[in-house]
């Protein structure tokens, strides 16, 4: 790993963090609106940023009260979405994977911690996610590729 790269991840990390812990109520619970998921759409096009959204993730996750099964296991579930969305052929495939995997892993734990049906917090978090990474991720990678192509 080269310097460049450990960089962008700790920036990404740092940005995912940030927006995470400080939007805080949106970002935890039954009804997620995690704005940082919108990084999850770089892999696309950056390589770090598989790293960057896992780090981010596990450390904005600390501050989230659902403990252990939220800081490994949700990392782990934004590592593969990554990865798998890092493989995509396109910027719409390549968003179905922390729609699809946040919705249907992360609502067991937060069902069982919260109470409330797990079929219930499958929707929300599945249109939190399609908010944050489907809408806003598009504009994200719009914008991180326009830059990336603007320094060539």
């Amino acid at each position: 790993m080269s310097t460049k790269y450990l960089a962008k991840a700790s920036f990404i990390a740092a940005i995912y963090v940030v927006l995470t812990v400080i939007l805080g109520e949106f970002s935890y619970g039954p009804i997620q609106f995690r704005i940082a998921e919108a990084l999850v759409m770089l892999p696309l096009v950056e390589p770090s940023a598989i790293m960057g959204v896992t780090v981010g993730c596990m450390i904005a996750n600390i501050f989230g009260g659902y403990g252990p099964i939220d800081i490994f296991g949700g990392s782990a579930i934004t590592l593969i979405a990554a990865y798998i969305t890092s493989k995509a052929p396109n910027k719409f495939l390549g968003a179905i994977p922390p729609i699809v995997l946040n919705a249907l892993i992360v609502s067991l734990w937060v069902s069982k911690a919260t109470g409330i049906p797990y079929s219930i917090i499958v929707i929300n978090i599945a249109l939190g996610e399609a908010i944050a990474v489907g809408m806003l991720g598009m504009l994200v990678l719009s914008a991180y590729s326009k830059y990336i192509k603007g320094k060539k």
